[in-house]
């Protein structure tokens, strides 16, 4: 199978290659040609390409992509960083005391999940829309503000009907953060994965921050009237503030638009011409013809399958399972919150071992590390739904339970590639892949991972055990479906 994938994807160059020569390609054409340019069609790779991609590309390529990755990927990664610490704190200071103070001893957080769900569902198609119209460096940073402000006002919560309204307009505010970076992330394919994946992995880092960080603030409690997990909501808002306000002064916005103070003219063109060689089109409108055409592709629909059961198939519903069993155990706090940050490193690393194998051993093929992804959460999700099982063999399972997570960047990776001749397409396939898979969130956790029933969720379990199924099935048939696509494009120029 191995070899079909290096087969395809040369197939795929060759069809790049046929398109830059046609009449209607002169500019990328002429790039493709004229070898004094800086950047090539396909520059020749070695062996150091496998450890990153810059290496073998030229001097002016090299400084403007340390230039691209010093920026864009450092406020990408940040970004996410403070979202997922936004995000998940709620099930930090649930088991570090919100649950006792406030008398949530049903399905509330349950509820604060939802509620979160629906407002990010609610934005994320529109928000992404939007972003074919207004400058990104302006709409995201102000998204972030507005939910870094919305995190501190939950430390005065006093009932969970105010936490769930808060958490309706957090999720409201981070529905434009994920998608829109992904849309925005401007990189060829060589490039791609890497640096969706690495961008991935700040949001375990994230979850992996919001447990030391609890651990932590914990020892605040009582400090000026505020218990230890309303110190958490806090803190985070003065880690996430200063990390948005930045943005305003450092995003870079696509290429056609950009006006960053820190790329030269120069550095722009050679954005420009990247995007050309990778046949990235430009920011165009939504038209019925438009509508239609993404509509009768089997493009929006595959992919959006592929992200539903990628994203309902790891992280137990956002339900803090590891920790509940750990709490179920008679661990301290520090060690409730500490322990499961394990299994956010675990997730880290594997994200980066995913890109990188995508990118270098399987000649940019990503659906083997979804395959071997399906695999390790059917074999976890057995082992959990039987929960009697040996004590070591359960902590291997909470602790591997989430490198499932990192595959979230190739998902995305593929869809640009996918979807690169497009630009509404791209930005209107990547965010309904979020919203449609953060539909099925808002309802699947009340049915299959509902709080009465921790730590022993086994209908959760269970379902994940199908879902990593189909994750394989889907993951397949998007290959030979992509395949066949690029075959058909290939022999239609080769006519022409």
């Amino acid at each position: 199978m191995a070899s079909k994938e290096i087969n395809s994807t040369q197939g795929a160059a060759e069809v790049d290659d046929v398109a830059a020569k046609s009449p209607g390609r002169s500019d990328v054409d002429s790039i493709h040609t004229d070898s004094s340019s800086p950047v090539v069609q396909k520059p020749k790779q070695t062996w150091r390409s496998y450890f990153w991609d810059t290496f073998d590309k030229s001097p002016e390529e090299r400084r403007f992509l340390f230039k691209l990755d010093a920026v864009i990927l450092t406020f990408a990664s940040l970004g996410y960083f403070i979202k997922n610490l936004d995000q998940v704190n709620i099930n930090s200071a649930f088991v570090s005391g919100m649950k006792e103070d406030l008398g949530l001893y049903g399905n509330q957080l349950n509820y604060m999940i939802t509620f979160w769900t629906i407002g990010y569902v609610i934005g994320e198609i529109p928000s992404n829309m939007l972003l074919t119209k207004i400058r990104p460096s302006i709409w995201i940073p102000t998204c972030e503000v507005v939910w870094s402000v919305l995190t501190i006002l939950l430390a005065k919560c006093q009932t969970a009907e105010q936490i769930y309204a808060l958490r309706f307009f957090i999720g409201l505010a981070e529905s434009a953060f994920y998608p829109g970076m992904q849309y925005v992330i401007g990189n060829r394919k060589d490039e791609l994965a890497k640096r969706s994946c690495i961008f991935h992995a700040s949001g375990s880092i994230g979850a992996m921050f919001s447990g030391y960080l609890m651990a932590a603030v914990y020892t605040l409690n009582g400090t000026n009237g505020f218990r230890g997990w309303q110190w958490l909501f806090i803190i985070n808002t003065t880690i996430s503030l200063p990390i948005a306000i930045a943005g305003f002064f450092f995003f870079p916005d696509v290429p056609e638009i950009t006006r960053s103070w820190w790329l030269t003219k120069d550095e722009i063109t050679l954005a420009k011409k990247r995007m050309q060689l990778e046949g990235r089109a430009n920011r165009g409108s939504y038209t019925k013809a438009k509508f239609r055409k993404i509509f009768s592709s089997w493009h929006i629909y595959a992919l959006i399958m592929l992200y539903i059961f990628f994203n309902n198939g790891s992280g137990y519903g956002s339900q803090p399972a590891f920790a509940l069993w750990l709490k179920q155990q008679g661990y301290s706090i520090a060690a409730i919150n500490s322990y499961p940050t394990i299994a956010s490193a675990m997730a880290v690393v594997f994200t980066y071992i995913y890109a990188w194998t995508s990118d270098s051993l399987f000649k940019g093929a990503r659906w083997p590390p979804m395959v071997f992804s399906g695999v390790v959460n059917i074999i976890i999700n057995t082992s959990l739904a039987v929960w009697d099982i040996p004590v070591g063999w359960k902590w291997v399972c909470y602790l591997f339970g989430s490198i499932g997570g990192g595959i979230s960047g190739l998902t995305f990776a593929w869809a640009h590639e996918i979807c690169s001749d497009d630009n509404e397409e791209r930005a209107l396939v990547v965010a309904s892949m979020n919203e449609m898979a953060y539909v099925v969130q808002a309802w699947l956790p009340l049915l299959i991972w509902q709080q009465i029933e921790g730590p022993q969720y086994r209908k959760g379990f269970i379902t994940m055990v199908f879902i990593a199924s189909g994750l394989i099935v889907t993951s397949l048939t998007i290959r030979f479906l992509h395949h066949r696509e690029l075959g058909r494009k290939a022999r239609l120029t080769s006519i022409e």
